[in-house]
């Protein structure tokens, strides 16, 4: 395996290193015919092409692929990375339901088993939980229920002594005092009598001394039961009253703080209680998740479809991509299978950005197939991407292509994903039109221009054009038909026809008119017009002979005298001095310049091939 990867990037450096050098080689080639054909156009016969009239087709053809119109994509939706156990060998036709890939699950079994006593044991912290807010909430309701006791008989005892015990120990106060002030007043009598006694001898000094006694207490029992009662009356009763209404307030206070705390044991037993219950669910759904990936380990087919490897149609930027096997790693949103429908088919076809302009949604298109020769399909052009193809532009980032969606009409079962095709994209069709070919017109300050025949020079005459097909262009007014224009416009109006290389109508280098050269786009379609027999439908030109408006090699806008000078020194050039002053220009040019260059050399190998009746 190493000893492949290693080999690869050698390999294809070789490769480019041996396209550069042909590539360098053809190019040079390539610029000492154009500048011989310019040599003998200068020196001999001009070539021309009559004006006609007749069928007319404006048309863009492009390379592109066959694809299903509907295509289910199968990833990898497990997690991480997993390795492959199974795969349906590529190109299966498969029914809805036959298994298709089978990743490896063992280590999610492991955890399954793992997370299955993870949920057991929340469970049990969660039931747990429960039954202890059960508890917290009983409790919280005995306590309060205690504490609301409490307090009723704090208010009810505040009642008890204000309307009950104090009433009756004041009475029993004023009852004492009444009974002393009763025994004193006695006591008084008695002792009135007793002295009246003693005065008249009838007793002697000690009963009345006792009888002063019993008096003399009588008065001390009554100033104590008066005194008692001021104390009943000015402190006890209001110290007790006090006291009382201090433990109703207490039982009170005692109440809120006890329904407050019930309140927090509930309420942290409840996030307890839901903490846990989260856990579980938690757990619940890491088993459940874990479920859904092994069972995710096994892919079926969604419908019946032919089976394609995703690696066969992906492109990588560091070569091609190693092809889905059985034992690899496989990521999350990896790309794996591809379920195309054979049941309508659609052609992505891949237009330059210099036919753009030309094609549009609705299209009609002639689709031919490699695989199916002598058959045509046709289609509609339905979408255009809005920007170029990646790939092409990592390969040579001067070239754009836009993908082009083309559906194709009917059900065709012998189409499959992947073939190679060509398309013409009909743009106009005209019965009857009148056309030159497009190395005919130039442009002169902006306005397309054709040099006609009159008597024996080329007289410039401003036209008007519709579009190309890369071949014919369409003219709409300016020409009569079977008037002569040459092949070979001069580089500016006031040069002679032959003294250089044509204008183009590449709309790149020059106003926009609708018309593309042959440098912009690929090779005619088979519709371009008919072409004379004896006249070249199309005039190689010099490569390095810079046009009109361009900037000659030291920098300086060049005479015909400057250019036709540089012609005679390359023409005297040994083969191994134009080979070096070719890849010095090459080296020099922008990769515009450079892409222009291999596209007229494209465009020129095209128009000989067709001179030739070879197929392009």
């Amino acid at each position: 395996m190493s000893a492949k990867k290693t080999s690869r990037p050698v390999t294809r450096q070789i490769v480019v290193a041996v396209l550069i050098v042909g590539a360098l080689g053809a190019i040079a080639g390539t610029i000492l015919l154009s500048q011989s054909s310019v040599m003998a156009t200068t020196s001999g016969k001009v070539p021309t092409f009559e004006v006609r009239e007749g069928p007319l087709t404006i048309n863009v053809i492009e390379s592109g692929t066959i694809k299903s119109q509907e295509q289910v994509i199968l990833k990898s939706d497990v997690e991480g990375q997993t390795t492959l156990i199974y795969l349906v060998p590529e190109g299966t036709e498969v029914e809805q339901g036959t298994l298709l890939v089978e990743l490896d699950a063992s280590s999610l079994n492991d955890q399954k088993v793992e997370q299955e006593i993870s949920v057991q044991n929340a469970e049990a912290s969660f039931i747990e939980a429960r039954e202890s807010l059960a508890v917290v909430k009983n409790q919280a309701e005995s306590n309060i229920s205690a504490a609301a006791l409490a307090f009723e008989f704090a208010k009810e005892d505040v009642a008890k002594y204000a309307e009950g015990e104090y009433p009756q120990q004041l009475r029993e106060a004023e009852s004492k005092i009444t009974i002393a002030r009763e025994e004193m007043e006695r006591a008084a009598e008695k002792l009135k009598w007793s002295q009246r006694l003693f005065d008249e001898k009838y007793i002697s000094q000690t009963e009345l001394e006792a009888d002063r006694l019993s008096h003399k207490r009588a008065e001390l029992e009554h100033e104590l039961a008066v005194a008692a009662k001021d104390l009943l009356v000015n402190y006890t009763n209001k110290r007790q009253m006090a006291q009382l209404q201090s433990d109703v307030e207490q039982a009170e206070m005692a109440l809120e703080r006890t329904k407050l705390k019930a309140n927090a044991d509930i309420v942290q037993a409840e996030a307890a209680l839901k903490a846990k219950e989260a856990s579980y669910k938690q757990q619940q759904s890491k088993l459940a998740k874990n479920e859904e990936q092994i069972s995710k380990t096994k892919i079926y087919a969604p419908r019946e479809g032919l089976v394609v490897y995703a690696t066969s149609t992906q492109f990588s930027r560091r070569g091609s991509t190693e092809p889905l096997d059985e034992g690899q790693s496989v990521r999350e949103r990896q790309e794996l299978i591809y379920l195309p429908s054979t049941n309508e088919m659609m052609a992505e076809v891949m237009v330059h950005e210099s036919s753009l302009e030309k094609v549009s949604v609705g299209n009609r298109v002639l689709i031919t197939v490699d695989a199916l020769p002598n058959r045509t399909f046709t289609g509609r052009v339905v979408s255009i991407a809005p920007l170029p193809d990646a790939r092409s532009m990592f390969m040579n980032p001067d070239l754009k292509l836009y993908p082009t969606r083309v559906n194709l009409d009917g059900r065709i079962p012998d189409l499959r994903t992947g073939m190679s095709c060509h398309a013409e994209i009909v743009i106009e069709e005209h019965v009857q039109a009148m056309y030159v070919p497009t190395q005919a017109v130039v442009r002169v300050n902006g306005q397309a221009t054709a040099y006609v025949r009159e008597g024996g020079s080329f007289s410039p005459r401003a036209i008007e054009i519709g579009l190309d097909n890369n071949s014919m262009v369409h003219v709409k007014s300016g020409l009569s038909v079977g008037e002569i224009v040459s092949l070979v416009p001069p580089f500016d109006g006031g040069s002679a026809v032959g003294a250089g290389a044509g204008n183009d109508l590449n709309p790149a280098r020059s106003e926009s008119t609708g018309a593309t050269s042959p440098v912009a786009a690929g090779t005619a379609g088979p519709a371009d017009g008919p072409r004379s027999n004896n006249e070249p439908a199309e005039q190689p030109r010099s490569s390095a002979a810079p046009r009109e408006g361009e900037r000659g090699p030291e920098g300086q806008d060049e005479s015909e005298e400057d250019r036709a000078a540089r012609r005679e020194r390359f023409r005297n050039m040994t083969p191994e001095q134009r080979e070096a002053a070719m890849q010095e220009r090459l080296k020099n040019m922008s990769p515009e310049e450079r892409e222009r260059m291999l596209e007229r050399m494209r465009q020129r190998g095209s128009g000989e091939r067709r001179e030739r009746g070879e197929r392009p």
